[in-house]
């Protein structure tokens, strides 16, 4: 097992350093890669075979010990276990099939090789990420993440959007990062070891331990871990307020969007809490914090996604949503749940990114939804795995999606019912999320595939079905953002899938009655409805009736203007943040830098020539000044010699 995991994670790695730094040709850069992460993959299913279906025991070993101080050992290792083996399966299928997608997506570009390079590299840090038996491991793992979604969010250098997306989505990120490391530092301070084994095992110990942060007030150890922790998860899986970067890094390349921001980067915030689920169940302070902060970013990110008119964007903002929906279900204590729909999300997003993509491809890298329409008959592949996306994004019964999110809500009502701090507002939120999320998707699907066409004649004249490179990983995706659901739900969230792996499951199986009787008790609850209504609104006003989403933004004005704004937040870091830092730093230079600095160089400079006009005065050329200097030095002298024979 140690050298299966060792090949799985240095494999993309290899694929990585000969497409970046060997002068190879394109098609050597992306066989490389593709093959490398290919085997990946393979792999990776071998390893799932043998932990989830024969049953084998997990492989948790050190392979390396990097530096030890005292008792302290910081290493790199591997934790395979069911929980592991899932995520490395969805990052390596997607990762892979990513690769292949942007053989057709990227062929023109003149960084082919460099953007193959860092996808690769991205796969590897990723499942360093997911693969690591320890903080420090993960860590490296997390900032290597945010490291290449700098570079590659900002693929396009000369575009000074591009810049200033992943300059802002790198800032972003080291705020939360600032917190991820804190409780680290915690977890090192109270645990004095980094292993997760350990850590867990003494978790309970710590569960009453207060600490001071402000002298005189009591706080709980586990408490501020968790909320530390997860303050890195907000920054990394983009929660409010941390969300502000996520949808303008679709300045980058759309496979990008597809691997970065839709299965992987994004989901590594859910990854780490719920695999910190023996700290978290310690703390329903921090439980009540995640579960607010999820509802808070599933309901009002997915309201701006109603007002956007760039096909990305909207993926973007329902990435956010959905997100939310994860974080929601890792503060009821379904971490199954959140686990579970971050497995199905990846599929059927990674899908309508990809699909978005492909429609971009066709329109000339158009990208404004109010020039497309009537898509349908020129892209039928296209069609209809994006119609697959969108019925497993809004939960449609026997989608991946409805399985996942309808275990989320669920296990909020749960918590509800259990008189959870802030579970009132979440169940509400996430009722309430799921009508918007299928009037934001499906006004995307009719915008782009249905009604009057609106493209200029010579994009009409050139329209096609993307090559088979792009076509081939859409339907590929198809297949488990379809059945994934159905196949794993009763092992997930009514099984032992988890068991030993999570601190805690809600689910009990005698309340599981197989798929069919799972799929007719959603269809009696409020979210089938909901979504339905949802789908029937958005039909209604951008086919039916087109002419009303104008009448509501005329007469709900204010409100459109405030989705537009997005309500705000990135104004006021603009102002604030960056105009604050700006103003400080400017009072600095003109402080510190002229009044200081350059007071001191140009007073010394000053008071030179002040002392050298002085001694000039006396340079005259008489020869009887020079006379009179010299006995007026010798009495000087005299005097000195004088009154020291006296002392």
């Amino acid at each position: 097992m140690q050298n299966i995991s060792l090949a799985i994670v240095l494999a993309p790695l290899f694929g990585a350093i000969i497409a970046g730094l060997f002068p190879v040709s394109k098609r050597v850069a992306h066989s490389v890669t593709i093959g490398a992460v290919g085997l990946s993959f393979v792999l990776s299913v071998c390893v799932f075979y043998k932990i989830v279906i024969l049953g084998e025991a997990g492989f948790n070993e050190t392979l390396y010990i990097w530096l030890e101080v005292g008792a302290i050992k910081f290493e790199i290792g591997f934790m395979v276990d069911s929980l592991t083996a899932m995520m490395m399966l969805v990052v390596t299928f997607v990762s892979w099939m990513v690769h292949i997608y942007t053989v057709g997506y990227m062929r023109d570009d003149p960084g082919y090789n460099r953007f193959f390079s860092y996808i690769s590299l991205f796969t590897f840090a990723m499942l360093m990420l997911v693969m690591s038996n320890n903080f420090m491991q993960l860590f490296f793992g997390w900032e290597a993440v945010g490291l290449v979604s700098y570079l590659l969010i900002g693929f396009w250098f000369t575009r000074e959007s591009a810049i200033y997306a992943n300059l802002k989505a790198f800032l972003v990120n080291r705020v939360g990062d600032f917190g991820f490391i804190l409780g680290i530092a915690a977890v090192l301070m109270y645990f004095n070891s980094l292993n997760y084994v350990e850590v867990f095992s003494h978790a309970n110990e710590h569960k009453d331990t207060m600490m001071q942060i402000i002298p005189g007030l009591d706080w709980s150890v586990m408490t501020v871990i968790c909320i530390l922790l997860f303050i890195g998860a907000m920054g990394k899986s983009a929660q409010f307020p941390l969300h502000v970067w996520l949808p303008d890094s679709m300045e980058g390349p759309t496979p990008i969007s597809a691997l970065i921001h839709a299965a992987t980067m994004v989901t590594a915030g859910i990854f780490m809490v719920a695999r910190m689920s023996p700290l978290f169940e310690l703390s329903t302070t921090a439980l009540s914090f995640v579960m607010i902060i999820g509802a808070i970013t599933a309901l009002f990110m997915g309201l701006l996604g109603l007002v956007q008119n760039d096909i990305k964007r909207v993926v973007a903002y329902s990435t956010l949503s959905q997100l939310g929906y994860m974080t929601v279900a890792l503060g009821a204590s379904a971490y199954a749940a959140g686990v579970f729909h971050l497995m199905t999300h990846a599929f059927f997003k990674a899908l309508l990114f990809l699909g978005a993509g492909s429609v971009i491809i066709a329109m000339h890298h158009e990208q404004d939804m109010r020039k497309m329409g009537g898509l349908k008959k020129y892209l039928p592949i296209t069609y209809w795995t994006a119609l697959i996306g969108s019925l497993a994004l809004i939960g449609f019964p026997g989608f991946s999606g409805f399985f996942s999110k309808d275990a989320i809500i669920e296990a909020t009502h749960h918590a509800y019912e259990a008189e959870r701090a802030g579970a009132g507002f979440a169940y509400y939120a996430v009722l309430l999320g799921v009508f918007i999320t299928a009037l934001y998707s499906f006004r995307m699907f009719f915008l782009t595939f249905h009604g009057k066409e609106r493209m200029d004649e010579h994009t009409r004249s050139h329209l096609h079905e993307s090559p088979k490179v792009v076509t081939i990983p859409l339907i590929l995706l198809a297949i488990p953002s379809v059945f994934i659901g159905m196949l794993t739900i009763e092992p997930m969230l009514f099984g032992e899938y988890f068991k030993g792996v999570i601190a805690h499951n809600p689910f009990n199986a005698e309340d599981y009655h197989g798929v069919i009787g799972f799929m007719i008790h959603g269809m009696l609850q409020p979210p089938f409805w909901l979504a339905m209504a949802g789908v029937g609104t958005a039909y209604y006003l951008y086919m039916k009736a087109p002419h009303i989403p104008e009448q509501i933004t005329y007469r709900c004005n204010l409100f459109h203007k405030i989705l537009l704004d997005k309500y705000g937040f990135d104004r006021f870091n603009d102002w604030f943040f960056a105009g604050g830092t700006r103003k400080i730093g400017n009072i600095f230079w003109k402080i510190g830098d002229i009044k200081i600095i350059e007071g001191i160089v140009n007073g010394l400079a000053k008071m030179v020539i002040w002392l050298s006009s002085v001694i000039r005065q006396t340079q005259t050329g008489f020869l009887y000044h020079y006379a009179f200097a010299m006995i007026l030095g010798l009495a000087v002298l005299l005097g000195i010699f004088v009154f020291g024979a006296k002392l």
